[in-house]
């Protein structure tokens, strides 16, 4: 028994799962307690995760032949490229300056001045969905972008509180993103 748990143990997640699909054997839990698993729950549980690849992969090439620009900025991938380019429209002309599209994602700032003291807040309107891409992409890149992290830690020294810095960080992705959009390539393909 102890060469079984040895053996079970040393397979990934996706092995397991085939090994419960061929096998129709449960992978987890004490042996007493474990229940032979029909093979049609463990392929009803494969289909969706095959289809969902087979979606992702539609979704990449569709998004990297309408914004090839756009897909190869650093954060964004096919679901961000995508939520973007619906944001955008089928006229991406319309979006006149790079400001109309912090607008339109709701990144464009807002003065909240009082006082002596003046600053600026996040805008609560435009597109939510959009905004959360640009939120996502700030976040991959505090993650991994050594120029986005250095810059974090630089207004952070300066007093200025981590929201202010995400504000002004998918303001200046609304910016990238923005000129990724009205490349020569991604106009082609909106035509």
């Amino acid at each position: 028994m102890a060469s079984y748990l040895s053996f079970a143990a040393s397979f990934t997640r996706s092995a397991t799962k085939q090994l419960c699909i061929s096998l129709g054997v449960p992978s987890k839990g004490p042996i007493d307690q474990r229940v032979r698993v029909p093979p049609g729950r463990a392929t009803r549980y494969q289909a969706p995760t095959d289809e969902l690849t087979t979606l992702d992969a539609e979704l990449r090439r569709l998004t990297e032949a309408a914004a090839p620009a756009l897909s190869s900025l650093k954060g964004v991938g096919p679901d961000v490229a995508g939520a973007l380019l619906v944001a955008a429209g089928d006229n991406p002309e319309r979006l006149r300056s790079e400001a109309s599209l912090a607008g339109l994602c709701g990144a464009a700032p807002i003065p909240a001045s009082s006082g002596k003291t003046t600053r600026r807040r996040l805008n609560r309107g435009g597109d939510r969905i959009a905004n959360n891409t640009l939120w996502r992409i700030v976040m991959v890149r505090l993650a991994s972008d050594e120029p986005t992290q250095n810059y974090m830690a630089r207004r952070t020294q300066e007093g200025r509180w981590k929201r202010e810095i995400i504000r002004c960080l998918k303001r200046y992705v609304a910016r990238e993103v923005y000129r990724a959009l009205l490349t020569p390539a991604t106009l082609a393909a909106a035509a």
